[in-house]
């Protein structure tokens, strides 16, 4: 095979998401050779080209990330107090919340996360960036990866030959082209001893609804009405199971009563649509920037049917029907309740729509690790009277967020309840058998109860991290990864990588909220 079509680096990373992009920066200036295949959109992810506004915990101003993430929150701060016209108040702000939505205490414009993000990555010499490349099959010999296939639309198929690989993708897509033992869907209580996990059964159907979310701005008086979606019809008569009225209406889920509850555009004292993911506050602004907001809503959550292992097909359809009912809630608001100034915002998603440029999956496959987290391991009903959950063995990063699913693909209803601060155990990076692949994101060593809080910005970013680090001791140490978990000086010597990089593998002592 001609050396245009076959590439050799240290370690490959594919993906471009959350967890990619904190791996990729982690590698920069390492002297190790990398190949990052970062997918069709934007790198970043949640962050960016899904337009999610951060999940974070309560704590995430002093503890509980890593020191890039950290850095990365700072500099987006500082990319509004430079470039964007703020007020003096804004300006000396030192949490300055520049979207002001109450999701999160840092809402920003996706745009503004790419543009943070290549900043802090720059151009480093070690790494070679391709996007849209498709792991399709491996070579794979004595349980470890030597090369991957790829394929590019309208290109020629590309080999590549790494020491390690590290799967970011956001389906898992590189576990299963390698072969690599992996869950999908919801384990039974028989499998995991979890109180949520299902009583009969497992169901790899059983996979949480993934949102195409858009970013919209409101002009009051203008009317922006869109022509009417392909099938609106279906979507405004539409009502899930489980749900209490109609997908398209203002009625949610109360997650911890099971009551019906009033979610407004506006007003609402506040709690409103609008407000909830807000990216643009006008009120911060010198310039008259109107207000926008990211349309990620119980309202659009897609529903309808799993995207992974299944025809690729049918996978496009889902994603095309979920791309419908956004446009649908959007069409929605505008005809049946006079909202005729809202309209899509691509100024703030950078595509020509003003959707994302991708969609926002929330559970993908997941490795058969050598250590999986449940539910009891985490749950605050599980573990009475603790202030943060039991110690996780050789612990990569620390994360806080609820169990929260969303309605599955295959009918079942959300499932939402608090957890205790956590940690992300190595084990849970490293699959039972390959030798050479590590997990970079959120299909790492969970359940499919506690996917719903290990997929979170932070902590992806978290996992990513780690996982470069660890390639990088692998490389170092002349070992893998299974060796380092299975040696406790081994264990030290990359632990003290992480602490010197400034990954917290710990929570302190934490004060009740």
């Amino acid at each position: 095979m001609s050396d245009r079509f076959h590439l050799e680096c240290d370690v490959c990373i594919v993906g471009g998401g959350t967890g990619g992009t904190a791996a990729a920066l982690a590698l920069a200036g390492t002297d190790v050779r990398v190949l990052w295949i970062t997918g069709p959109g934007p790198i970043g992810g949640q962050l960016t080209s899904q337009a999610v506004p951060p999940d974070e915990h309560p704590w995430i101003e002093t503890t509980g990330c890593t020191a890039t993430y950290r850095e990365f929150r700072n500099r987006v701060r500082a990319h509004y107090r430079l470039h964007c016209g703020i007020t003096p108040a804004a300006q000396a702000d030192p949490f300055l919340n520049p979207g002001g939505g109450w999701v999160s205490r840092l809402c920003f414009s996706p745009v503004v996360g790419v543009e943070v993000l290549h900043a802090m990555l720059g151009a480093p010499a070690d790494i070679s960036m391709q996007d849209n490349w498709v792991p399709l099959a491996a070579d794979v010999a004595g349980d470890r990866i030597r090369s991957v296939r790829f394929s590019r639309p309208g290109a020629d198929d590309i080999t590549v030959e790494a020491a390690f690989f590290l799967d970011a993708t956001e389906l898992g897509d590189l576990i299963r082209a390698t072969g690599t033992e992996y869950r999908l869907g919801a384990e039974s209580q028989a499998q995991t001893g979890e109180p949520n996990a299902l009583p009969g059964e497992p169901e790899p159907g059983n996979v949480q609804s993934f949102t195409w979310c858009a970013a919209l701005t409101y002009e009051e008086g203008a009317d922006h009405t869109i022509e009417e979606p392909a099938n609106y019809p279906f979507w405004r008569d539409h009502q899930p199971p489980h749900w209490p009225d109609k997908l398209l209406s203002f009625s949610m889920l109360n997650v911890q009563t099971g009551e019906p509850r009033h979610f407004p555009l506006f007003g609402n004292g506040g709690f409103n649509l609008f407000s909830y993911r807000q990216i643009a506050n006008p009120e911060i602004h010198k310039d008259g920037v109107p207000a926008a907001t990211i349309m990620n809503w119980p309202m659009n959550d897609y529903a309808l049917g799993s995207v992974v292992d299944v025809d690729p097909r049918e996978a496009e359809s889902h994603f095309e029907s979920a791309k419908d009912l956004t446009r649908s809630m959007l069409y929605w608001l505008q005809k049946e309740h006079g909202y005729r100034g809202l309209r899509f915002a691509p100024e703030h998603t950078g595509t020509d729509d003003g959707l994302a440029a991708e969609p926002y999956i929330r559970e993908s496959r997941r490795i058969e690790a050598i250590h999986t987290v449940c539910e009891q391991d985490i749950a605050a009903y599980t573990n009475p009277g603790l202030s943060v959950a039991p110690e996780m063995p050789m612990s990569v990063g620390v994360g806080a967020y609820r169990i929260d699913l969303h309605p599955s693909a295959n009918g079942h209803p959300t499932i939402d309840t608090s957890t205790l601060p956590f940690q992300i155990p190595l084990g849970s990076l490293i699959p039972v058998r390959v030798r050479n692949l590590i997990v970079a994101g959120k299909n790492l060593g969970v359940t499919h109860i506690t996917n719903g809080c290990y997929r979170l910005h932070p902590i992806e970013w978290n996992i990513g991290e780690a996982a470069a680090h660890l390639a990088v001791s692998c490389l170092q140490q002349g070992t893998e990864p299974a060796g380092i978990h299975g040696s406790e000086q081994r264990f030290n010597e990359f632990r003290n990588r992480l602490w010197r990089a400034g990954v917290q593998t710990d929570w302190p002592r934490l004060r009740p909220l």
